[in-house]
């Protein structure tokens, strides 16, 4: 995607991420262990850091686990975000223990303890999100009309111009819903009111099977028209998963690449060669490998006949065109060989060698 298709937002940082502006789409996730565990939280965010998580929020519903949050933030890399509902000295306190930004839903708050909050925020230069979920939606009916979306982004815009006039402006916003469309149109009612940072997700997602599907319709339809900053996938699931599908999701739209991009065709009664069983190996090859260490971009087609096969296999990086119990190997948009079926994958490997770095 075009930089300049980007929707116009202010840029915030949190810890060492920039976000907003034409700064890259960074991605969330958000621990599921008890707060209060911090030997078990960070060993969770150290995992989620190697899977490729920029900014890690974890829930704060208690005193105990709000004390637990400077041990924690010492131990990791990635920026701590500390999530707030209802007991705004909580707020105060994680402020204090040093995190690089507050997650609050306003809506849970009166205007004096909110005073209080921005009051600290700016001390201590770190940004809040305002988040309004369906879920959660305080008074609705309060701004007519009766959609959802609209009553959502109603009571954001309240909330944004409440911080305004207190003169901090140094927000994200959220709009998330447990259904795709609502979701969509809350982010683009927000998008054209709003110049603040958007955090892209869809609220309670679900299991992985189909939370996944929601997510990447739902994020994935948003960061299409150039609508999103940040992105969370939130899943039933472990958390590392919802990594890998919002990497997946902004891989398959061009924004970023963590990983070679795999191209297979379907295949159909022409495949002669086994195509599925050929890309699940090199999937799982090219997993084997930290995507650190690879060359990027880089694109592998693995096709199974002379339909699509050749015209892929030459725009890719590496690939092979199936014919009956063989492959023709291409590379760099050059037909090199034809190869044995029971070659295929060791040829798709060896070529991948020269696209990992030392």
């Amino acid at each position: 995607m075009e930089s300049s298709k980007r929707n116009k937002t202010k840029v915030i940082k949190i810890g060492k991420v920039k976000i907003g502006g034409q700064n890259l789409v960074a991605v969330q996730s958000m621990t599921k262990t008890a707060t209060t565990d911090v030997k078990g939280t960070v060993a969770q965010i150290k995992r989620l850091e190697n899977a490729g998580c920029e900014i890690i929020r974890v829930a704060v519903p208690d005193q105990q686990s709000v004390l637990c949050l400077a041990k924690i933030k010492k131990q990791i890399r990635i920026p701590l975000v500390a999530d707030i509902h209802f007991h705004w000295q909580l707020a105060l306190e994680a402020i204090e223990q040093g995190v690089d930004k507050i997650r609050i839903n306003p809506g849970n708050m009166n205007k004096e303890n909110l005073q209080a909050i921005i009051t600290a925020a700016k001390k201590k230069n770190i940004p809040i999100r305002l988040g309004v979920n369906s879920g959660s939606l305080r008074k609705a009916g309060k701004h007519g009309g009766g959609d959802k979306a609209d009553e959502m982004v109603a009571s954001l815009i309240d909330y944004v111009r409440f911080f305004e006039r207190a003169k901090f402006r140094n927000i994200v916003v959220s709009l998330k819903a447990t259904d795709v469309p609502t979701t969509i149109k809350a982010y683009r009612l927000a998008a054209e009111r709003l110049d603040y940072p958007l955090h892209l997700g869809i609220t309670e997602a679900g299991p992985a099977e189909t939370g996944i599907i929601k997510s990447s319709v739902g994020i994935g339809a948003l960061l299409a028209e150039g609508i999103g900053d940040t992105i969370r996938v939130s899943l039933t699931a472990a958390p590392e998963e919802e990594v890998t599908v919002a990497y997946a999701i902004l891989q398959s739209l061009g924004l970023r690449q963590r990983f070679p991009e795999i191209i297979s065709c379907p295949t159909c009664a022409r495949a002669r060669i086994d195509i599925i069983g050929l890309a699940n190996k090199l999937r799982a090859e090219i997993g084997s490998v930290p995507a650190s260490k690879w060359k990027l971009p880089l694109k592998i087609a693995v096709m199974g006949c002379v339909v699509n096969g050749p015209g892929e296999a030459r725009e890719a990086d590496i690939g092979i065109a199936g014919g009956k119990g063989e492959g023709l190997f291409f590379s760099n948009g050059k037909a090199i060989r034809k190869v044995a079926e029971s070659k295929l994958l060791d040829t798709l490997v060896k070529a991948l060698s020269r696209y990992r770095k030392p």
